[in-house]
């Protein structure tokens, strides 16, 4: 981790799959994603240039299977190198929301990066799959993303007809509102955004 350039990188390693993750959040939104599942692939694009973050992700796994144990554990791993980039996260907004539409669909994401991991996502789809990626997978990329990234992800899908408007909707409207979140308030630049003084979990209590 780089605290003054809050950049991080994380790995998994299962008999599953092969992940490897590198974030930088202050970055330009420049993304070199290599998933196996164009799908994902083109929605961490998404979240990378609507976040300016700059993301490499490399992901091999077992889709003689199916996606699933991928795409998890892409999500676990991109989680972790997000909480570990923005280091003892002193200074951001914290919370972020964003409303974002994409044609027909309007999606609303509201975080905050207070050091919980829960999620509620709401959003339902018409089919099993977009592209190649299971429906079912958005929701649990986005759950296991909220509880690595230490966070709270609230995700409304407000409307939509078409399930690829339906997700990238949902994953721009996410840059959007972790771009506000972590954003350096000048105003208290040296200060932890929390009256608790803390927003990490130690030994198993939220502080």
């Amino acid at each position: 981790m780089d605290n003054s350039q809050r950049r991080a990188s994380a790995e998994r390693t299962t008999k599953e799959s092969q992940v490897s993750v590198e974030i930088n959040i202050d970055g330009t939104g420049v993304a070199d994603v290599q998933s196996g599942c164009g799908f994902l692939d083109h929605m961490l694009d998404a979240l990378a240039k609507h976040g300016l973050f700059d993301l490499t992700v490399r992901a091999t796994g077992d889709y003689h299977i199916d996606e699933h144990h991928t795409v998890e554990d892409t999500a676990i791993v991109l989680g972790r190198a997000f909480n570990q980039a923005l280091g003892d996260k002193r200074g951001i907004n914290r919370m972020g929301d964003a409303t974002v539409p994409l044609d027909e669909a309007l999606a609303q994401v509201v975080v905050d990066i207070g050091g919980r991991g829960y999620s509620d996502i709401r959003a339902r789809f018409s089919n099993p799959k977009v592209g190649d990626l299971s429906t079912d997978l958005i929701w649990h990329f986005l759950d296991s993303f909220a509880k690595e990234a230490r966070l709270n992800l609230h995700v409304r899908l407000l409307r939509g007809r078409n399930d690829h408007h339906r997700a990238e909707a949902i994953f721009k409207a996410l840059a959007r509102a972790l771009y506000q979140a972590v954003t350096i308030d000048p105003r208290r630049a040296s200060v932890l955004p929390s009256t608790k003084g803390s927003i990490d979990k130690v030994l198993g209590t939220w502080l």
